[in-house]
């Protein structure tokens, strides 16, 4: 069992930055995928980065690819998502999600929330224009 816990959101202008962090809980963070996810009001929840359980790889969205950068540390057993040059459809709740490696051979292009076995509470992002 993993417990994950999100922080970091907050209001933010057009343009500014942001970061998140999210906490896991457990002795093998190091065997997990990690995943960002974000939902808006009305809309699906949307796959935004994924890094895979060495941290040696990281995939994007196309819609924040250059702009967020996904990151982890196993010795802290956190996950980071960098957010830059924010705009206001980037508002929404953001969501970590995790994933039990089921093979050293596996990938990590996890991009739907429904691959992962863990996820957090959530928190807000809002960017105004």
């Amino acid at each position: 069992q993993v417990q994950l816990v999100e922080s970091g959101g907050g209001l933010v202008q057009a343009g500014g930055s942001l970061g998140l962090s999210c906490a896991a809980s457990g002795r093998t963070f190091s065997s997990y995928t990690m995943g960002w996810f974000r939902q808006a009001p009305g809309k699906e929840r949307e796959f935004v980065a994924t890094v895979r359980w060495s941290g040696g790889s990281t995939y994007y969205a196309d819609s924040v690819k250059g702009r967020f950068t996904i990151s982890r540390d196993n010795a802290k057993n956190t996950v980071y998502l960098q957010m830059n040059r924010l705009k206001p459809e980037d508002t929404a709740v953001y969501y970590c999600e995790a994933r039990l490696k089921r093979s050293s051979a596996e990938t990590f292009y996890y991009t739907g929330p429904d691959q992962y076995d863990y996820w957090g509470q959530g928190t807000q992002v809002t960017v105004s224009s």
